[in-house]
C-alpha cells in the first residue's frame, strides 16, 4: 500500500522541532513549539499526538517533545529544502537576507525533490544558508560550524561571525544598515558599566570600527572564536571598559 506523503503542517512542526534544537541542547516543550508556530496549545497538543502516532516524535505528558530517527529524516529534508530555497533567492534572484523566510517557507512545501537536487547543483551545493546555517546534503549529513553566541565571549576574545539568526526581519535589516555581515572579523573588548551593552571591534573593508551591541543583538550573532590579535595584528582589546 502506498503511503501518502506528510502534510505541510507535519513537515512545519518537524522543522520547528529541530531547529530549535539546532543549536542548543534543550528540547523543545509543547507551548514553545505553539508561541513558535503561532497556534493554540490544544493545536499542538492534538499535532504532537499524530506525530507520535506516526512515530515522527517521542512525548510524554508535561515533557519536552523529540524527534526520532525518521522524525529526523524528514526534519532535515525540509530544513535542507528552506535554506536551499533561501540561498536560491539571495544569490540568484537579487533578495535580501531579511526578505527570503517567508517565500522559502511558502515554496519549500510546493517543489519536488529533483527541482530541489537540480537547485542544488546550479549553486554548487553550498554548505551554507545566507545567515549561516548549515544546509544538509542530500544523505542527512549535517556540517554543523564551532560557534558560540558573541554574548557569551570573554573580554579579550576575537573571532569571525560565521551565524546570524533570521528570527527577526528588524533584526536583519539593522544589521545590514550596521554593516554587520557573515566571515566579518570580531573582537569583543568588554561591556560598558552598569549592565551596559556589549562593546566590539569589527573588520571591515573600510577598517576596522568599535559598536556598542545590545543584548539582543549579541546575542543574534554566532561567532567561531579565535585568538584575537589573528583577525587584527597589533591589536589588543581590553579587558574591560570604563
Amino acid at each position: 500500500m502506498k503511503t501518502s506523503p506528510p502534510s505541510s503542517s507535519i513537515e512545519d512542526y518537524v522543522k520547528v522541532i529541530y531547529t530549535f534544537t539546532e543549536w542548543q541542547d534543550k528540547p523543545i516543550t509543547s507551548t514553545q513549539l505553539a508561541q513558535r508556530l503561532g497556534v493554540a496549545n490544544s493545536s499542538v497538543s492534538e499535532m504532537v499526538r499524530k506525530l507520535k502516532e506516526q512515530g515522527l516524535v517521542d512525548h510524554k505528558p508535561y515533557g519536552a517533545v523529540t524527534l526520532t530517527a525518521d522524525g529526523e529524516r524528514l526534519a532535515l529534508s525540509m530544513v535542507r529544502r528552506h535554506r536551499l530555497i533561501e540561498t536560491f533567492l539571495v544569490q540568484e534572484l537579487g533578495y535580501r537576507w531579511d526578505e527570503v523566510h517567508d517565500e522559502a517557507e511558502t515554496l519549500e512545501h510546493a517543489v519536488s525533490d529533483t527541482f530541489i537536487d537540480r537547485m542544488a547543483t546550479k549553486l554548487g551545493h553550498p554548505v551554507r544558508d545566507p545567515h549561516g546555517d548549515p544546509i544538509p546534503a542530500a544523505d542527512g549529513s549535517v556540517l554543523m560550524p564551532p560557534a558560540v553566541r558573541m554574548s557569551e565571549l570573554p573580554a579579550g576574545q576575537g573571532g569571525r561571525i560565521t551565524r546570524i539568526s533570521d528570527e527577526d526581519p528588524d533584526l536583519l535589516r539593522y544589521l545590514a544598515t550596521e554593516r554587520i555581515e557573515l566571515d566579518a572579523a570580531v573582537a569583543v573588548l568588554g561591556r560598558k558599566p552598569f549592565g551596559g551593552p556589549l562593546v566590539v571591534r569589527i573588520a571591515g573593508p573600510d577598517g576596522s570600527r568599535e559598536l556598542d551591541l545590545a543584548d539582543g543583538v549579541a546575542d543574534a550573532l554566532w561567532v567561531h572564536p579565535e585568538p584575537a590579535d589573528e583577525e587584527e595584528p597589533g591589536s589588543s582589546p581590553a579587558a574591560s571598559l570604563s
